[in-house]
């Protein structure tokens, strides 16, 4: 059992130290980082503090005063001027940053507005989008007027239909609730994603590299290969565990220092006002659980190579795999509860992120969540056993390997040996 140890932590420790690892870890700190302070990046690069102002030509002399207060309403960061130059001064204003654009204001034959935005680029349309519809409720009030409308019976006009969603199914989530939920689960989907593809691939270059350098003939004499095959396994799991706990560090405490003003955005757009303890629970067990599946995997299919090249053409199918899963996932966050979404979670090379997601936006039996974490357990059992046995032979595979045909050749070897 020592050199199951050994192996471990000399693979742990190795990787550890690498420049990859650590440029990797730094970089995916620093995205954490940002994201967590990303308003107060927005204010140090937003030379206005935020104030988007846009000039005004009003033809007709009576819709400024009107639009501006109309916009005010809407968003208070937009500063409608009144411009007095001509349209050439205002596309200069513009070109030289004084002003994102100019609106040209006047009255159609009906004595109703419309409007010619004018600016450098139309890509923000977040800024147009308020313009539009603050002068859609200028044109609204101007019309109601005409027509002799009440101040009520505008009101009426403009308020919401009374539309509620009620569930049938006893425990179900509220609208509220599935929400907050759909932003944790896209954000864990993606952890799940990306983590099983970084850490899986490792684990093929691991044996890859080793078998490159002809050391796997030493180590093969005073070491099993499957005490090798699972001691990498952890090793490398251990290892993205200990990358995995900076991120989470580093994240809590920015966003604990930071987090009344991500509530009103990112934080509060996503949902993550109270994480659920079941959810985080499943999260962990299924994210270990998917790690295991397609590290097994990618240990076995490693081992059929001798050349580094050849490692990405060998475990593409699984990158497919996992691809798969995760589009399956981002389909069913707006229909969590469809048929295929349903039978899909139980296959295992998807169960991870798609049981996963059924949990976290859906009331459903225990038992279900307990199946899918059994055909989970199963699958790795059994993918352990066969890739411990194509890996055994494999190892002693040399030569150009690209082909799933090498499977039976490792499969023989182990028999022959």
């Amino acid at each position: 059992m020592n050199s199951f140890w050994i192996i471990l932590f000399h693979t742990y420790i190795n990787k550890v130290k690498t420049k990859s690892y650590i440029i990797t870890t730094l970089l995916t700190v620093g995205i954490v980082l940002a994201l967590t302070n990303i308003n107060n990046i927005i204010e140090v690069f937003d030379k206005d503090g935020g104030v988007e102002k846009v000039a005004v030509f009003d033809e007709s002399g009576q819709l400024f005063e009107p639009l501006k207060n109309q916009v005010n309403t809407i968003n208070k960061d937009i500063k409608l001027t009144l411009f007095d130059g001509d349209v050439k001064e205002a596309e200069k204003a513009v070109e030289n940053g004084d002003y994102e654009g100019f609106i040209q204001l006047k009255v159609n034959n009906e004595n109703l507005p419309v409007a010619t935005y004018n600016a450098m680029s139309i890509a923000d349309s977040a800024l147009y989008n308020d313009l539009l519809t603050s002068l859609q409720q200028l044109k609204t009030q101007l019309a109601a007027t005409q027509i002799n409308l009440t101040p009520e019976q505008l009101q009426k006009l403009y308020e919401p239909v009374s539309f509620e969603k009620v569930a049938l199914e006893q425990n179900a989530k509220t609208e509220e609730e599935l929400n907050q939920a759909r932003g944790i689960v896209y954000i864990l989907l993606f952890v799940i994603y990306f983590a099983v593809i970084m850490y899986a691939n490792m684990i093929a270059m691991e044996v890859a590299t080793e078998k490159s350098s002809r050391v796997m003939e030493i180590l093969i004499s005073s070491v099993s290969p499957i005490k090798q095959m699972f001691a990498k396994i952890l090793g490398i799991g251990l290892l993205s565990l200990t990358q995995l706990a900076v991120f989470l560090l580093v994240g809590m405490y920015s966003f604990t220092s930071n987090s009344e003003s991500l509530q009103d955005g990112f934080m509060g757009y996503f949902g993550f006002g109270d994480i659920p303890l079941p959810t985080i629970i499943y999260a962990v067990i299924f994210f270990l659980l998917g790690y295991f599946l397609y590290a097994t995997l990618a240990a076995f299919l490693g081992s059929l190579v001798s050349r580094i090249e050849d490692v990405q053409q060998m475990i593409t199918p699984m990158t497919l795999l996992v691809v798969a899963g995760f589009m399956i996932a981002m389909f069913g966050l707006s229909t969590p509860d469809s048929p295929f979404i349903t039978i899909t979670s139980y296959i295992p090379f998807f169960t991870p992120m798609i049981m996963f997601l059924r949990v976290g936006m859906l009331t459903i039996p225990v038992w279900e969540a307990m199946l899918g974490i059994g055909i989970l357990v199963a699958t790795i059992a059994v993918l352990a056993i066969f890739g411990a046995r194509v890996y055994r032979g494999g190892v002693l595979m040399y030569g150009k390997s690209n082909s799933f045909k090498d499977i039976k050749k490792a499969l023989q070897l182990t028999k022959n040996e």
